[in-house]
């Protein structure tokens, strides 16, 4: 109806979960699943009000283990900042050793595997071009794209009609979730927008956990963040 009444948005409280009863979170994976199979076909910006939290139930199961996944992986920011001065310095440290040996020695430098100018190339790539250059390489199209990370339209010409656009760190993420970029392809793409996965953000573990275990649902991934209190990933 708000289709055939040209309407550029809507919004929907969550349909029979008051005083009808019916259970929250059914109700909420039944609007998920109806909104995106709209929007697949038709853009249009579809709001889901959603009053509170007894919607988003994650099992048990999942909530453990990515309670785990936190614990086990979570680093307190000024401990990383320590270690990474320590590791710097390190580094620092063994080049110079390996530089003097290699002096004495007279050992010769190892080939590169690659030409300077491939290297470069990348470098110099921005986020756009690398974005646009990963759906092509993924055999995707952009509404597929832009619709899998729930980022609306104008947003995304906005990326590809400015090669040096610079996202925000959740529209990056969400297009790595879009594009299923494993996680050395993810941090690359975000480190082209000027971000790092970091091991002192629980968005990013939260985000990270699921990429990992090859689960790319952007919907099942923002019921996590929110029930973690995170801010969500992409609209």
């Amino acid at each position: 109806l708000a289709l055939q009444n040209t309407c550029s948005s809507i919004a929907f409280p969550l349909i029979s979960s008051g005083i009808f009863g019916y259970p929250k979170d059914q109700a909420l994976q039944v609007a998920i699943s109806a909104i995106s199979e709209f929007l697949f076909g038709h853009d249009m910006m579809v709001y889901l009000v959603v009053f509170d939290k007894s919607a988003f139930q994650l099992s048990d199961k999942l909530f453990d283990s990515i309670q785990t996944y936190i614990d086990d992986n979570y680093i307190d920011e000024h401990f990383q900042v320590r270690q990474n001065r320590i590791s710097e310095v390190k580094d620092q440290l063994d080049l110079m050793r390996s530089l003097d040996i290699a002096e004495s020695v007279k050992i010769p430098m190892a080939a590169a595997p690659r030409s300077l100018n491939d290297i470069t190339s990348l470098l110099e790539e921005t986020f756009s071009q690398a974005l646009f250059r990963l759906i092509d390489e993924k055999g995707k199209t952009d509404v597929e794209v832009y619709k899998r990370a729930n980022i609306d339209r104008k947003l995304f010409s906005k990326i590809r009609s400015n090669q040096h656009y610079k996202p925000s760190k959740s529209t990056a993420l969400a297009l790595a979730v879009a594009l299923e970029l494993n996680i050395d392809q993810t941090r690359d793409l975000l480190m082209k927008a000027g971000f790092a996965l970091s091991r002192s953000s629980i968005s990013d573990l939260i985000v990270q956990y699921f990429i990992e275990n090859g689960e790319y649902d952007i919907f099942v991934i923002n019921e996590a963040l929110f029930k973690f209190d995170q801010n969500l990933l992409g609209a």
